[in-house]
């Protein structure tokens, strides 16, 4: 399942260069996983039923092209892994020209809520990752 977000950058996210700044990107990014999570029926009320929370340990991205003020962008967010405790997010940030301004993969670790450990990828999460082969 793949998930888009839509936004327009405002005057607020640009910095001195004239251009979206390089940390703001990472807050386009947590927005589109929220929106995945959303589409997905895993709120975070629904995880913390579960008992799990999910904590955010890496994030590898990319700077592919900059992105100005009034630009339309759209996030994307789809599955990419899965392993016991963890699983990774790829997500792609394009403009209105359909120019790919930046991609990420993200890894994100299930915590238990009362012993704040790491605990299983539990299976209505997991089965949004397709095994690919």
């Amino acid at each position: 399942m793949e998930a888009e977000l839509e936004i327009v950058v405002r005057s607020t996210e640009i910095d001195v260069n004239g251009h979206v700044n390089n940390a703001k990107y990472l807050e386009y990014l947590e927005w589109g996983r929220e929106e995945w999570y959303e589409q997905a029926g895993l709120d975070y009320q629904t995880f913390l039923e579960m008992g799990i929370q999910t904590v955010t340990v890496n994030i590898n991205i990319n700077y592919r092209k900059e992105c100005v003020q009034n630009d339309r962008l759209t996030i994307k967010t789809r599955p990419e892994k899965v392993g016991r405790t963890s699983y990774v997010l790829r997500q792609e940030i394009y403009n209105q020209k359909g120019e790919c301004c930046a991609d990420a993969l993200v890894t994100s670790v299930t915590m238990d809520v009362a012993t704040r450990k790491s605990r299983e990828v539990p299976d209505a999460l997991r089965k949004y990752f397709v095994e690919k082969g």
